[in-house]
């Protein structure tokens, strides 16, 4: 890419990474990335939709149209990090994912785009709220009105892979997963007389001790996992037997329709249990992810741009536990996500000591640009 356009996109994410907001907050990073779009480029049409953007090129006579995913979120971390110069200023809210590198990136294809035109129409997607999974379920309505034939995104991935690799997977690429809490009410009493109250305690400890046996993985094709996050039953008075408690974990599974089939078991022995004890039994759920699943023929043009551009090919033998909203889109769109190896020295992303390698933003451009090239 064109080295005044790449010094503009660095330049964007120090500016990204100063000013991180939180999922389904990010206001000033909308506005900064929409105004950013309309100083450097002139043949872009941008939309504002709200809590996101895309930005669209028409070619004269198209080929198609192809589209590109960043998000732009920042995660609740502390920075950590005095040497950074363009160190995060908002108390306990950090760009530790790289979503600000994402965003540079997409900003830097669009600058590339504008300059140097292209032959299918391009559509670039900002999108809002990945870390909770809410955001590119809000785009998809819209995206599939645009006549998009293919989408494409990447993200940085921290592993013994070098640095500029890119790594691809075909099929499911990353696991679906769900929040889920599982609360029981019941009535309080003394703690020399519990036989007059009903607690939820035993309940809920057998409920966690009986998910290791619900998620084992012999009754699974795919991986299948159930994370205990907390538990939380009445409070620290020694003279009272609780009445309500708190059982919350993360389902996780290669496959969405085993990770359903293991709620509903796990819902029907909370059910059980509750019913036993004359316990009222609620259920919530949060941050919901799909399964992401790669487009074999999307994963090819991936391979195919990274062997151009002579940069190692890595294949992932297993669906990345950590799950991904673009899984949304691959649903409704043919598409491909794939990761760009930060390099064995990065420090892992959801740490305090992570910060996106400025590097690589040529590498995910230069990967969108030649996807592009392609028939």
């Amino acid at each position: 890419m064109k080295q005044e356009n790449l010094e503009k996109i660095t330049n964007l994410r120090h500016e990204l990474h100063a000013h991180p907001e939180l999922s389904m907050e990010e206001e000033w990073t909308r506005s900064h990335l929409m105004n950013f779009l309309r100083e450097n480029t002139s043949r872009l049409e941008v939309a504002d939709c709200g809590r996101w953007f895309y930005a669209v090129y028409r070619a004269e006579s198209p080929r198609g149209t192809i589209g590109f995913r960043a998000d732009f979120d920042a995660l609740p971390i502390e920075e950590c990090r005095p040497d950074l110069p363009y160190a995060s200023a908002v108390p306990g809210v950090s760009h530790k994912c790289g979503h600000d590198g994402h965003a540079a990136s997409l900003a830097g294809l669009a600058l590339e785009v504008d300059q140097n035109g292209a032959d299918k129409n391009v559509v670039f997607l900002f999108q809002h709220a990945e870390e909770t999974g809410q955001g590119a379920q809000e785009t998809v309505d819209t995206l599939s009105r645009l006549g998009i034939d293919e989408f494409y995104a990447y993200h940085n991935h921290t592993g013994p892979q070098p640095k500029h690799s890119i790594i691809v997977r075909n099929g499911i690429a990353q696991c679906a997963s769900v929040g889920m809490t599982i609360a029981m009410t019941g009535a309080v009493a003394h703690a020399s007389m519990p036989e007059n109250g009903i607690s939820p305690a035993i309940p809920l400890a057998q409920l966690a001790c009986e998910l290791p046996r619900l998620s084992a993985p012999e009754q699974y094709n795919g991986l299948v996992l159930c994370t205990i996050v907390q538990i939380n039953v009445g409070q620290k008075a020694f003279g009272v037997a609780p009445a309500y408690g708190e059982l919350s974990f993360t389902v996780r599974a290669e496959y969405e329709e085993e990770m359903n089939r293991l709620i509903r078991n796990i819902t029907a022995l909370a059910e059980d249990l509750s019913e036993e004890k004359g316990l009222r039994l609620e259920i919530t759920y949060a941050d919901p992810f799909p399964e992401t699943r790669n487009a074999d023929r999307c994963v090819e043009k991936v391979r195919a741009a990274a062997r151009s551009l002579g940069l190692t090919l890595c294949s992932l033998e297993e669906p990345r536990r950590g799950s991904e909203d673009f899984g949304h889109i691959s649903r409704a769109i043919p598409g491909c996500i794939f990761r760009i190896g930060d390099g064995p020295e990065c420090p892992p992303t959801h740490t305090y000591p992570y910060d996106f390698p400025d590097e690589i933003l040529e590498t995910a451009v230069d990967m969108f640009q030649t996807i592009l090239s392609l028939p």
